[in-house]
């Protein structure tokens, strides 16, 4: 069946008018202004004040400064924040396991690394918590050699700061989505 010249300007036509009616449905997220005249999303991050990061091993008391730095910068951009609305309370836990061990010597030759990170983000004005959830990091790092020491070290710390900026962008990113929906 053969719809020639006349049936796919038609079909083109239709798909126009649907993106054209559809369009107006959606809304950058991170758009300078909003349709509505709300505070755009820069705005309401930018106001989320960011406590310190309790960490349960006193050993990544640095990583909890790394994920506070991470989150800071997401929320502003690298420019100042506004007075704040929300405060964001995290708590991090981190993990170790070694993936695959030499039989020989019984070092390991990888290493997983996992953060956990739990976080709930108030109200300033009621003191009530508005969001509550969880995100995890999971990166693996190798440890060249079996005399390397600070190439394994150097690996561990590698391996940290990805989680780290893994776990700012996932709070990031939810805390965008709720500002955004409101859920």
């Amino acid at each position: 069946m053969s719809w020639g010249k006349a049936g796919i300007a038609g079909r083109l036509v239709a798909v126009a008018l649907l993106g054209g009616l559809t369009a107006g449905c959606f809304q950058p997220m991170y758009a300078e202004r909003t349709v509505t005249g709300e505070p755009a999303l820069r705005e309401k991050l930018s106001a989320v004040d960011v406590s310190d990061i309790k960490t349960t091993n006193p050993q990544d008391a640095r990583l909890g400064v790394e994920l506070r730095n991470g989150l800071l910068f997401n929320f502003t951009g690298g420019s100042g924040s506004q007075a704040p609305t929300h405060r964001l309370i995290v708590r991090m836990y981190s993990t170790r396991t070694s993936a695959i061990v030499d039989i020989t010597t019984s070092r390991p030759d990888m290493e997983n690394y996992g953060l956990d990170a739990s976080y709930e983000l108030r109200e300033i004005a009621t003191d009530k918590t508005v969001l509550r959830a969880t995100t995890f990091a999971r990166v693996s790092y190798d440890i060249p050699g079996q005399e390397q020491r600070f190439a394994r070290l150097r690996g561990l710390r590698d391996a940290e700061s990805r989680a780290t900026k893994q776990i700012a962008d996932n709070i990031s990113q939810r805390l965008s989505s709720f500002f955004i929906a409101g859920t």
